[in-house]
């Protein structure tokens, strides 16, 4: 009977928004410190302990697995739910392109997101999935992965914006707004230093000071100082300690130095692996059952192991968090009707066309209604056909529907075009399609199971590690397959249009010269198919850049073993590593061809001398010296010519902004950038 009424607990939704009535609304910060201390003294060491993991215990795992494998989708997963005091627990979803409970809409992933350089959008659609969290049922999204892209074989480089600190810290920060509006707590990952997947169990980084904090945190302590509730640890070591038992970066950096406010949760299942270590570092929350907490931690604070007092700092940033968010539900919870509404369709499709970057085009695009009506477009690839929207790991989420890039054309061109498909699996098929048609568009890349979470993980190093379902990229080219096929489609038509589906970034320069425009695409959510064909035909000037370097060679990459027990992290990466190596990438950070022209005439700063705590304003005006309208991202770096301190960029990226311009229009552009 306590078993069946476990599970019938367990798997019972909890109404999250019914725990605001037992509290008074819009609370200030010493209401609800007031009321945290007074919880306090009515909660015993259980209860206390008990807001310090996730609910359920083994059955949540029984929960999980039955939704996860059986389901392809996530359930409403809790932690600290106390009705005798009416604390509500944290409801979680996971989701950095949508909400992962049920149906929801799935927008594009968040790496192709990142190409939009648009934080503005960005808050919309944070927006968006807060109010599908709500709806759902959820107080508490950790979709907010703002780890850095050292090196683009990373696995879940889909699941962040790109390789720059400013750019993640930028969108990041919109995004958490967003979701916040909607009165949602959020949770940034994976703290720090995670760019690895194969071996992120038991990959040790070593990494001095420097290069930490200039280039491994400044995104989060962005995050920080613009009140992220909560921040999740990642499964790596850094300099010998796991980062959940790590009291230099649990406690010095995040709450000593930064000042952090909010909770630390762990990475789920094998975040920590003892209970004494975690608590004491600043560990207050272990996800998503209570293994090394729990029973364990009760029994550790009664051998005077960890003090009571310990265990009180950990709670207290729990509810005041919880009670905070709770006082603010003062408007009415979103319907269910709002999960994968037009609305936010219609915003998923926007972001997509916002997103795509055009790398190269002889004029072949935008292709022409009104030519290509009565003719043939070719399309090519298996991937055409499928619904590419990333990987199949914690960030899945499951639309009500899909948009093809196959069936985004056909319903582009109705009956006024014949669109003709093949898998390309038989190349010579392939190329006979391609020679009788008119224009052709090819679709390459990746498949969830190449790349994203590696759902096989070893947990600690093996001779022969299991093949992962996902994990990290073997090669930064696409497969001999893929690759005969693009070069031989492309000399059987000469007006191929190669678009490629990828988590970051793909090597071209075994074919790239062969197609006549290439378009990096990511992966674009549920109405990418819509999206590619208006973009096509140039119903939508592509304005995406890339957020991420493209290399020329391998060796204007860091090293990367995804099977490393150990790894040395360094000052440079991306487009800093080529600028020290004096070296030109096949593609830049940054990069993106528009159907228009722009005119950029000579920016200004003010010369003055400066205090730290000034701000820098550089401006320039931008001309759109084209046909059609378009948008540009103005990009301002800073560096120094005579570095006082080595290891130093040559130029940093420190602002941005996405402008749209008519024909013939011009703006001026002011961006601000913090003297310190």
């Amino acid at each position: 009977m306590r078993v069946w009424q476990t599970l019938k607990t367990l798997f019972a939704p909890t109404d999250i928004e019914s725990y605001a009535a037992h509290w008074p609304q819009s609370m200030n910060a010493q209401q609800i410190d007031h009321a945290v201390e007074t919880l306090l003294e009515k909660m015993s060491l259980t209860e206390k302990i008990a807001q310090m993991s996730g609910d359920g215990g083994n059955f949540a795992l029984l929960k999980l697995g039955f939704f996860v494998f059986l389901l392809k989708r996530f359930p409403n997963m809790y932690a600290g739910k106390n009705d005798r005091l009416h604390i509500p627990p944290l409801s979680f979803t996971d989701g950095p392109r949508g909400v992962v409970i049920g149906n929801a809409t799935c927008f594009p992933a968040t790496m192709t997101r990142g190409a939009s350089f648009d934080a503005a959008l960005e808050q919309r659609i944070g927006a968006a999935i807060g109010a599908e969290a709500r709806a759902s049922g959820a107080n508490y999204f950790a979709g907010l992965c703002v780890n850095l892209l050292r090196h683009p074989a990373w696995g879940r480089a889909q699941e962040t914006y790109g390789e720059d600190s400013h750019h993640l810290s930028a969108m990041g920060t919109a995004l958490m707004h967003g979701v916040q509006s909607q009165r949602v707590m959020v949770c940034a990952k994976h703290f720090a230093v995670n760019s690895i997947e194969n071996s992120r169990f038991y990959l040790n980084v070593y990494i001095d000071e420097k290069s930490l904090h200039e280039v491994y945190l400044p995104h989060f302590k962005t995050l920080v100082e613009n009140g992220v509730d909560s921040l999740m640890s990642a499964y790596n070591q850094i300099n010998g300690e796991y980062c959940g038992h790590d009291r230099h970066i649990l406690h010095d950096i995040l709450r000593e130095q930064w000042q952090f406010d909010g909770f630390v949760s762990s990475d789920w299942l094998w975040g920590i692996y003892e209970t004494v270590k975690p608590v004491r570092a600043g560990m207050d929350i272990e996800m998503p059952r209570g293994h090394f907490y729990g029973k364990r931690l009760a029994k550790a604070v009664q051998h005077g192991d960890v003090s009571e007092e310990t265990i009180n700092t950990s709670v207290r940033r729990i509810l005041r968090k919880k009670l905070h968010w709770l006082s603010q539900l003062n408007t009415a919870k979103p319907p269910r009707d709002i999960i994968a509404c037009l609305q936010h369709r219609q915003l998923a499709q926007e972001s997509a066309e916002q997103s795509v970057v055009l790398l190269q085009n002889n004029g072949v695009l935008p292709w022409s209604k009104q030519q290509l009506t009565g003719k043939t477009i070719a399309v090519i690839g298996e991937l055409a056909a499928l619904p590419c929207l990333g990987d199949h790991g914690s960030s899945r989420v499951s639309p009500p529907h899909a948009v093809t890039f196959l069936a985004g054309l056909q319903q582009y061109a109705k009956d006024n075009i014949h669109i003709a498909y093949c898998d390309g699996n038989d190349i010579a098929n392939a190329e006979r399609i391609a020679s009788t048609a008119t224009v052709v568009l090819l679709v390459a890349g990746y498949h969830a199971e190449d790349e994203g979470e590696n759902l096989t993980s070893n947990r600690k190093p093996v001779a022969n590690p299991k093949v992962p379902r996902g994990g990290d990229r073997a090669s930064l080219h696409l497969n001999t397959q893929q690759q005969q096929l693009i070069t031989r489609v492309c000399a059987a038509n000469r007006d191929t249009v190669v678009t490629l589906i990828s988590g970051s970034a793909v090597m071209m320069n075994k074919w790239q010269e062969k197609s006549a425009a290439i378009l990096h695409a990511g992966y674009l959510g549920m109405e990418g198919g819509n999206a590619l064909a208006r973009i096509l035909f140039g119903e939508a000037n592509p304005s995406g850049k890339l957020p991420f370097t493209i290399p020329a060679h391998e060796n204007q990459l860091p090293a990367f073993d995804c099977w490393a027990s150990t790894a040395h992290y360094d000052y440079f990466h991306g487009y800093t590593l080529c600028d020290k190596q004096q070296q030109t990438p096949a593609f830049a950070f940054g990069f993106g061809l528009s159907y228009t022209q722009f005119h950029y005439h000579t920016p200004h700063t003010d010369k003055s001398l400066y205090s730290a705590q000034d701000t820098i304003t550089a401006s320039i005006t931008i001309r759109n010296i084209g046909a059609r309208s378009g948008s540009e991202v103005m990009q301002c770096y800073i560096g120094e010519e005579n570095p006082v301190e080595e290891p130093t960029a040559l130029k940093k990226l420190m602002a941005f902004e996405k402008i749209f311009l008519h024909p013939n229009e011009e703006k001026n552009i002011s961006l601000s950038i913090p003297v310190k």
